[in-house]
């Protein structure tokens, strides 16, 4: 095992390399550290107030039982959760949990050739021995009902009577970040998870929370960040570049696709030079766009079993 880290992170310095070889660039700027601090009261969520989880369903698999979860998120709706432990697993074990994209929802997680190749990163962790938890994040999912169950996706129709889009990017992901913090009280609440080992894995806009949640939350201990834009007119006030300013020393992974239209490789790689520890934090680059296909999987366990 220990060898077979050692190949797999020998790959990703070169990958490193690789991916700042290309033209000289700026990082992109980023807040000061006040202003960054001055953001962090607006994720604030409330510990003491009842998280009341509960189980749905339960139902069993090859990889151990899937059961269907309910908890109080920070404004006071109900959140729906999957949460899987691997079958003959030790209690308390540890936990991965999973952030999907935008317009997606937690059962990308379990839906076979999904565009986030989300099935097969959850199998992979599960046969590892780690438990996973997703749930849908704000306006997505099963939370339909939030934004009177229509897409999350600006609508464009020019003969479509005019209205407000219900969240913004910033909005959604606020809201998803604080309802991710509430999800740890729950699962502490259930004992069945080693809470000193618990990690994150997020997808696009899964991405960006989880370079958030790193930055104000050590109850998460790593993460790894799959095609994160680090800088949109869109997403501000949560663009994830300012955020590194509380990441430290935790672990944190980012896996980018050179072809990906949200973002560009030199001022990501410049942006990564300048923000980031690099004794604690690695960017793989693909050859692929936003979709990073299946190829991540085996870079993504590796480093969570190295770290976790």
């Amino acid at each position: 095992m220990k060898l077979q880290s050692a190949l797999v992170w020998s790959g990703v310095a070169l990958a490193v390399q690789c991916g700042a070889a290309g033209e000289e660039a700026e990082p992109h700027p980023r807040v000061s550290r006040d202003a960054f601090e001055a953001r962090l009261p607006f994720f604030a969520h409330e510990p003491d107030i009842p998280h009341e989880g509960r189980v749905v369903w339960e139902e069993p698999t090859a990889h151990g039982a899937r059961s269907k979860v309910v908890y109080r998120g920070a404004q006071g709706f109900l959140v729906p959760a999957y949460l899987q432990i691997p079958a003959h697993a030790e209690t308390p074990c540890p936990l991965v949990v999973l952030l999907h994209g935008w317009s997606g929802g937690k059962e990308d997680w379990w839906t076979a050739d999904a565009y986030i190749s989300g099935s097969e990163m959850r199998t992979a962790l599960l046969e590892a021995g780690y438990a996973v938890f997703a749930f849908d994040a704000a306006a997505h999912g099963e939370r339909g009902a939030e934004i009177d169950y229509m897409n999350v996706n600006p609508h464009d129709d020019p003969a479509a009577p005019r209205r407000r889009n219900y969240f913004t990017i910033a909005e959604i992901v606020t809201q998803t970040v604080k309802d991710c913090r509430r999800a740890l009280g729950y699962l502490a609440d259930r004992g069945d998870i080693d809470m000193t080992r618990v990690g994150l894995l997020g997808y696009s806009m899964g991405g960006v929370e989880t370079m958030l949640l790193l930055s104000m939350d050590d109850r998460f201990k790593m993460g790894v960040a799959c095609v994160p834009p680090f800088l949109a007119p869109d997403w501000k006030p949560v663009d994830p570049v300012d955020y590194t300013w509380g990441l430290g020393d935790t672990p944190l992974l980012m896996l980018m696709g050179r072809q990906d239209t949200l973002y560009s490789e030199a001022p990501t790689t410049a942006s990564f030079k300048a923000y980031f520890n690099p004794k604690t934090a690695r960017m793989v680059w693909y050859d692929r766009d936003h979709q990073l296909t299946p190829i991540y999987v085996p870079d993504a366990l590796a480093w969570i079993k190295e770290k976790l």
